[in-house]
């Protein structure tokens, strides 16, 4: 197959090499320029409608402007992350039984597509509580679609994308994403339109986004394979007995969900300074958005070098940021304009970069025919994590945010000594 001249003058631009198959198929190595490009389009749409419906951010905002209660507030991340990971270990046998895995992607991506679009019907025609419960319900279809996708995205692009070039297709995927939401947060942070209806025009693009991605992705050519019933559900947990490599990388994964943890605490530390004018909804999404900007493309390219050392140096970034900020709150300089948000930025770098290499470490340890195994055993064990860090977080509060960014720091810091033990996988 002839690969049309502009996708592989693309191709050529994006990745350090074009050399060697990278474990691809000759069949798959001929399409690979164009599945490239289609993974970068694909996942940016994704990435850009997550910037514009962020739970823990806009539908909050959305949830405490429709009138519902803090309890349905509460629920929102969650639901989110609890839906979103949980269920992999069961999707997980299903996804490798077809064929052409791609499918299952393209399922997902319009599930949460129409999700998206009901809670913007939601928000049009209900408040209270009956919004509430609704946005909250939505969010679990959502959830639940987007681990759907999840399972089936390592296992898509490591049939279509080469080994040395992965890191390039997600890491320009997501900085081309975090440059439309640097917008959206502009917007919101300027005032020159109504919060509400800027909202809900956010929440309709990114339902749109989702159903063009799904679209786009269902263009990409994936080689038949023949599908296996993979074990049963919980008996995919054995591979955490069986394979010691996979246990070091979740004990990592989960020291640095610091990274993920951490954001509220900053904003914490800069009310109790009295910043009150550190804009939370549009402050935290500019700040991880131009972070991912700058950052994302290019740990992506160090991670088709060596995933294992992105995943270091992310957390040890992440660590000077966490103990930064507590030392300038120690030495009162937590009130001034420019002291958290600079330390919310590196630190949303050390967080993007720990996505990246989380995820391309992954994808090149895992054996080809069991990518969507490993994937929903370290995805369920991390979301089962996260659930507890709402207690976690509820408890540590108590000494302060500067305890609980102490902590964050430690286990940010202990991570680099288990990732030191990871094979390098990355060649």
């Amino acid at each position: 197959m002839t690969t049309p001249d502009f996708e592989e003058t693309l191709f050529e631009a994006l990745v350090d090499s074009t050399e060697g198959t990278g474990g691809l198929s000759p069949a798959q190595a001929a399409r690979e320029p164009g599945n490239f490009l289609r993974h970068a389009g694909s996942l940016s749409m994704s990435k850009i409608a997550d910037g514009l419906i962020d739970p823990k951010l806009v539908l909050s905002w959305l949830l405490a402007h429709l009138g519902a209660s803090a309890v349905f507030v509460g629920l929102l991340v969650p639901i989110r992350e609890a839906g979103a990971l949980l269920p992999q270990l069961f999707i997980a046998p299903r996804v490798q039984a077809m064929d052409r895995r791609k499918w299952a992607w393209v399922a997902g991506s319009i599930g949460q597509g129409a999700a998206a679009a009901g809670i913007v019907l939601a928000a049009l025609t209900l408040s209270g509580a009956a919004a509430g419960a609704m946005i909250c319900a939505l969010l679990a279809v959502l959830a639940v679609s987007r681990s759907v996708c999840s399972v089936s995205y390592s296992d898509v692009l490591g049939k279509t994308v080469g080994r040395s070039r992965r890191g390039a297709a997600t890491g320009t995927a997501t900085s081309l994403g975090a440059g439309a939401v640097v917008i959206f947060a502009l917007v919101l942070m300027s005032g020159l339109m109504d919060r509400a209806a800027l909202v809900l025009v956010a929440i309709s693009l990114a339902a749109l986004l989702w159903l063009g991605a799904g679209v786009l992705f269902s263009s990409l050519w994936e080689e038949p394979a023949p599908g296996a019933a993979g074990a049963p559900a919980l008996g995919q947990l054995g591979l955490l007995r069986r394979d010691a490599t996979l246990r070091r990388f979740i004990w990592a994964r989960g020291l640095l969900t610091s990274t993920a943890l951490a954001p509220p605490y900053i904003v914490l530390l800069g009310a109790e300074a009295g910043q009150g004018s550190f804009d939370r909804l549009g402050a935290l999404v500019l700040a991880s958005s131009i972070a991912s900007l700058l950052s994302s493309w290019i740990w992506g390219r160090m991670a088709d070098r060596s995933s294992r050392r992105v995943l270091m140096v992310s957390a040890m970034v992440g660590a000077l940021a966490l103990l930064s900020a507590v030392a300038l709150d120690l030495a009162g300089a937590s009130g001034t304009i420019w002291a958290l948000p600079l330390v919310l930025f590196a630190l949303m770098i050390a967080y993007h970069g720990v996505r990246q290499g989380r995820v391309i470490y992954l994808v090149d340890m895992a054996p080809d025919d069991r990518r969507a195994a490993y994937t929903a055993v370290s995805n369920t064990v991390i979301g089962l994590l996260l659930l507890g860090s709402g207690l976690f977080g509820a408890l540590a509060s108590l000494a302060g945010p500067q305890v609980t960014l102490l902590i964050f720091a430690a286990m940010a810091l202990a991570s680099i000594v288990v990732t030191r033990r990871l094979d390098e996988v990355s060649f």
